[in-house]
């Protein structure tokens, strides 16, 4: 059965930045991690992606970053059919995203400065900019003193907090995220997801974050992608299906504040001077 929803009602369709149709997605040639799936996300949309372990949403984010190629169906990223495309054209479209993964996913050679600027070198950013982006993306994430060591030497949370300031560095127009508060404690928790919020208001940014915190999802209303038994569905904000009818407990962390705001400003002087 075809499982068919439209992330944001009342758009149209050139709004459409990721599009699934009848894709389904495997590993071995034979058992479907997600099979025969449909969807809309419209450019702008925040949603949070739930599931339980191995239930493919790990494999969904991947196939969004073209880092995994469906087995049968039609993925469109930006109105543009991704079947059959250059290394190239791949390269190109990426340049538009980033992704936070769960394993952190940082280069062990190279120091913490110097992944944060890999997607800035990447794309030719001057190296005076490159100095002065990372610098201050570093000190919002708490880690400017960590400009010189290397991932080893950070504990996993400080590596999540890496990985998070190279995704936001290029203020991407998608933003892919893995459980990027799993290894955060409450306060840091909610400083990341206020930034995701704040990148979502004010640059419009695509986010679709994937999460195992019910207490994020009961604080920060956001519609929800729950990956069940190969297939996808929607729930609303309000649906309490959302949370398997457990209860949630109140959020223990700071209360939501615009932190985004100034470390938005600075990046935007940077990038103009």
């Amino acid at each position: 059965m075809v499982i068919f929803f439209t992330m944001i009602t009342g758009m149209t369709e050139d709004k459409t930045i990721i599009s699934f149709a009848n894709i389904s997605a495997n590993y071995d040639g034979k058992h479907d991690v997600l099979s025969d799936v449909s969807f809309n996300i419209s450019n702008g949309a925040f949603y949070f992606l739930t599931g339980a372990s191995g239930a493919g949403k790990t494999t969904l984010l991947r196939l969004i970053y073209q880092l995994h190629q469906p087995s049968s169906g039609t993925i469109r990223l930006f109105g543009q059919d991704c079947h059959g495309l250059s290394r190239n054209d791949i390269s190109s479209l990426r340049h538009k995203m980033a992704i936070v993964f769960q394993g952190y996913s940082l280069i062990s050679h190279m120091t913490v400065f110097d992944n944060v600027a890999l997607p800035l070198r990447v794309r030719g950013v001057p190296n005076d900019k490159i100095k002065k982006l990372v610098t201050k993306t570093l000190e919002w994430v708490g880690l400017g003193k960590y400009a010189k060591a290397f991932p080893m030497e950070l504990s996993g949370g400080q590596q999540q907090r890496v990985s998070v300031a190279r995704a936001i560095i290029i203020q991407p127009e998608i933003l892919l995220a893995d459980e990027p508060t799993g290894n955060l404690d409450d306060e840091n928790a909610s400083r990341l997801m206020e930034l995701f919020v704040q990148m979502n208001k004010m640059f419009g940014t695509t986010i679709i974050l994937a999460t195992h915190n019910k207490k994020l999802l009961e604080t920060y209303k956001f519609p929800v992608i729950t990956v069940d038994n190969h297939h996808v569905s929607f729930s609303s904000a309000n649906d309490k299906k959302t949370f398997s009818g457990e209860h949630t407990r109140q959020w223990k962390g700071p209360q939501p504040q615009n932190y985004f705001a100034d470390l938005s400003k600075q990046l935007e002087e940077i990038g103009k001077a």
